[in-house]
């Protein structure tokens, strides 16, 4: 998915919101501010929003000396969403569609996401939104017959408190897991101590992306997990930021996710608030040796 121009506020609300966080003063913050604004003046539309969010970010730690502004936050949400598994566990089992029920549950974790202006902090709300809510997009029947023909899964993770939810839908599958997390901190997104204080690995193998920008830019990825992600026969990519690099990856992908913000709200043709279960487009890529 291109960038949009409606996407450039937001990169310097992201900015700001991370410079804070880490504690900056006004001057550091305008510092920070300066340097994005030259960053958007010279980027190209072809670029994703991810690519060039991973700029942002970069001279945000840089100029503000934090490795992990978000940490905080982080622990936070995960220590809410496990608050709650038990009780996303039973919705679960007393479900008349457990795999449907566990899918929303997904979905509804997608929420928790600092990279927004607002969020809902009404989690379980939105729990029980989302389990009644009717999807937009619904390829759900094509997913379903990718489960039945997949080996293994490779699950691609996006924000922390979310892996608890993505952790209940593992659970519910039949198949095992590679669960795929940063390589190190960027926003909110999991990395591998996020997945394993969610307790993801109990449940699946996790690995890391060896990126640490946001969604899975591939050309940043490490070459072990490239091999890993060409040999994936089926592949779960959760929130935004994965469906904005890979939404032209192949039909062998399934996105889950909220339609959070009016840009990718557009792209998808959902309203804000949608819920969505979308299969890729274009065609797998081939296999390449890599050195």
């Amino acid at each position: 998915m291109r960038t949009y121009l409606d996407c450039y506020p937001c990169f310097l609300r992201q900015a700001l919101d991370a410079a804070r966080l880490a504690g900056a003063g006004d001057d550091q913050q305008k510092v920070v501010l300066d340097h994005v604004l030259e960053v958007l003046r010279q980027i190209e539309l072809t670029s994703t929003p991810p690519e060039i969010g991973d700029r942002v970010h970069r001279i945000v730690r840089r100029k503000i000396g934090s490795s992990d502004p978000y940490r905080q936050a982080k622990e936070a949400s995960t220590g809410q969403a496990l608050a709650l598994y038990p009780r996303l566990r039973k919705l679960v089992t007393e479900a008349d569609e457990p795999l449907d029920t566990a899918i929303r549950l997904s979905i509804a974790g997608n929420i928790i996401d600092l990279a927004l202006d607002q969020h809902d902090d009404d989690l379980w709300g939105v729990v029980e939104r989302v389990l009644d809510q009717p999807f937009a997009v619904d390829d759900g029947a094509s997913f379903r017959l990718a489960l039945g023909r997949a080996g293994q899964i490779l699950y691609l993770a996006d924000n922390t408190g979310e892996t608890v939810f993505d952790r209940v839908l593992i659970e519910t599958l039949d198949l095992p897991v590679v669960y795929a997390v940063k390589g190190g901190p960027i926003l909110n997104d999991a990395t591998w101590e996020d997945a394993i204080a969610a307790g993801v690995d109990k449940v699946a193998e996790v690995v890391s992306t060896g990126s640490d920008a946001p969604g899975t830019i591939l050309g940043r990825c490490s070459g072990a997990f490239q091999r890993l992600y060409q040999k994936a026969e089926l592949v779960i990519a959760k929130g935004q930021a994965n469906y904005e690099t890979l939404s032209d990856e192949g039909g062998h992908v399934f996105f889950l996710l909220q339609a959070k913000c009016p840009v990718i709200a557009g792209d998808l043709g959902v309203p804000i608030g949608s819920i969505v279960l979308k299969q890729g487009a274009g065609t797998k890529p081939k296999e390449e040796p890599f050195r």
